[in-house]
């Protein structure tokens, strides 16, 4: 199946387990702010460390001025192949199309790996 028209790069299968772990702990020990309206809202505060995108949103434009907003705002973001396991990782037990780690917590280690992997990846990208 083909990548959504918002996904603008594609984050390595290595990366996904450490963004969802990341989730996971912020939310045990730091604050997260879960769905699209909340992490709408982070991005424009400038309070979010890093945003997570679902791949498998429908319909698409629910999510698609995330990606652009946080360009604009030089926020970190990344994408995870489905909501069942963001919203998994947030511990709720429906889907979620995004989040975002306001305070990392005890994961602040990762997310810093994770934004600088992130960087890199884009980094490439934009060269190709």
């Amino acid at each position: 199946m083909a990548k959504p028209f918002y996904v603008k790069f594609d984050i390595p299968q290595d990366l996904i387990n450490p963004i969802l772990e990341a989730l996971r702990v912020a939310q045990q020990s730091g604050k997260v702010k879960k769905g699209t309206n909340e992490a709408t809202k982070a991005i424009e505060r400038g309070t979010s460390k890093l945003i997570v995108i679902a791949e498998d949103v429908e319909p698409p434009e629910v999510v698609a001025h995330l990606p652009i907003l946080c360009e604009e705002r030089n926020t970190a973001y990344a994408f995870v192949p489905n909501k069942q396991e963001l919203g998994k990782s947030l511990g709720i037990e429906v889907t979620s199309a995004a989040a975002a780690i306001i305070d990392p917590g005890d994961a602040k280690n990762i997310i810093d790996e994770i934004i600088e992997a992130i960087s890199k990846i884009k980094g490439e990208q934009s060269k190709q």
